[in-house]
C-alpha cells in the first residue's frame, strides 16, 4: 500500500507559479514511476507530467512543456510538480499518483491516488 497526500494548490493570478507537493508513505517510493493529473469541473482527469524512478527522465503534456517542472525525491519519499506562468485553463484539481506498470499517460496505470489538491489561476 501507498498513501499519497498532495499539497500547495491555492489561488494564483494568471502568470503566477505555484509548487505542488505529494508525500508517499508506506511502500518504497523509489520503485514506481510517479505522476500528476488533473481535473476539471465538468472534464475527464487528465495526464499533466510523470517522472521515472530515478528521476532522469520525464514526460509532460503538450499544454504544459516549459511551463511545468515535475521532479522527485526519494530520500523524502515526494516528488514535486512546479508550475509556473499559470493560466486561466490549468485550473483544476491536481491529483499525484503511482504507477505500477502500464502506459504512464492512462489513468489506469496508476494504483494509488492522493486526494487532489485545488488550484485556481484567475484571469
Amino acid at each position: 500500500q501507498v498513501q499519497l497526500v498532495e499539497s500547495g494548490g491555492g489561488l494564483v493570478q494568471a502568470g503566477g507559479s505555484l509548487r505542488l507537493s505529494c508525500v508517499a508513505s508506506g511502500r518504497t517510493l523509489s520503485i514506481y514511476t510517479m505522476g500528476w493529473f488533473r481535473q476539471a469541473p465538468g472534464k475527464e482527469r487528465e495526464f499533466v507530467a510523470a517522472i521515472s524512478r530515478s528521476g532522469a527522465t520525464t514526460w509532460y503534456t503538450d499544454s504544459v512543456k516549459g511551463r511545468f517542472t515535475i521532479s522527485r525525491d526519494n530520500a523524502k519519499k515526494t516528488f514535486y510538480l512546479e508550475m509556473n506562468s499559470l493560466k486561466f485553463e490549468d485550473t483544476a484539481v491536481y491529483y499525484c499518483a503511482v504507477s505500477l506498470s502500464g502506459d504512464i499517460f492512462a489513468t489506469t496505470s496508476y494504483s494509488y491516488w492522493g486526494q487532489g489538491t485545488q488550484v485556481t489561476v484567475s484571469s
